[in-house]
């Protein structure tokens, strides 16, 4: 999109999904993504739904919906983004349960900012269970609406200690990592607190360790100057079953030239 007035051009980048994944044991198969919508670089609207889908009895969902929108505010010139993928009734292995899995990220660029603004509101999980326990996911949804833009994000990281203690070590493995690149990819997660009564599950970080499972990584972000990708759930499957799914996820962008 162009603004009249300047000639500049707005490229928009938005893209979502509901699930996508493979297997490679007890049995080899990909599954291809399901429900996908991108954004064109002139902005405009999406959407894509697949209802009913299953894998074997491996994973199933009920519904599976993305929307993408790109335009102009009229009213203060600012250029605005969505994203929204949402997956239904999923049923992972009979292990990984949810009514509903809720990714949204919105995205607001005005003119004469250097990089957009971009938040997660409306992101969320519905009776998330995992081996039957209810997992209660609480969201920091506060920390990225303060913190809405990267340069915002950095300064969290020079004066929040609990923040830079997470962004180093996301995982909890006592080996954190040196942040080298201020200006580079930073791994963090939407999530403030979990809460469940299933003592065989270990939590670190943001990741629920399962036995004879795998991983299950919530509300995951990765955030770069001006771009923002939320994943709400991804899984790495360990034995009798190997594998990486992903449920829920989105990339929100933007760029003004010149």
């Amino acid at each position: 999109m162009t603004d009249g007035a300047s000639n500049t051009i707005y490229h928009y980048d938005a893209q979502g999904h509901g699930l996508s994944g493979r297997f490679g044991r007890p049995v080899e198969h990909l599954i291809e993504v399901q429900a996908a919508a991108s954004l064109p670089i002139i902005g405009g609207f999406g959407n894509s739904r697949v209802d009913d889908f299953r894998f074997r009895d491996f994973v199933s969902f009920g519904s599976a919906y993305s929307h993408v929108s790109g335009s102009r505010n009229q009213k203060d010139g600012s250029f605005t983004s969505l994203v929204t993928a949402t997956v239904e009734r999923l049923n992972i292995l009979d292990m990984v349960t949810a009514d509903r899995v809720v990714a949204r990220l919105s995205s607001q660029h005005p003119p004469d900012h250097r990089e957009p603004h971009i938040v997660f509101l409306g992101s969320e999980f519905e009776n998330l269970r995992i081996s039957g326990c209810l997992v209660q996911v609480d969201l920091d949804q506060g920390f990225f609406v303060r913190s809405d833009t990267y340069e915002a994000i950095r300064k969290e990281l020079e004066t929040n200690r609990e923040f830079r203690k997470m962004a180093e070590d996301p995982y909890q493995t006592g080996q954190a990592q040196k942040l080298s690149d201020p200006n580079g990819v930073l791994l963090c997660s939407l999530v403030k607190d979990v809460r469940m009564n299933c003592p065989e599950i270990t939590r670190r970080g943001h990741a629920l360790i399962v036995p004879q499972f795998g991983k299950v990584f919530l509300a995951e972000v990765l955030a770069q100057p001006g771009r923002r990708t939320l994943t709400m759930l991804r899984l790495e499957l360990g034995s009798p079953i190997t594998g990486d799914l992903t449920v829920s996820g989105g990339l929100i962008n933007g760029d003004t030239w010149p």
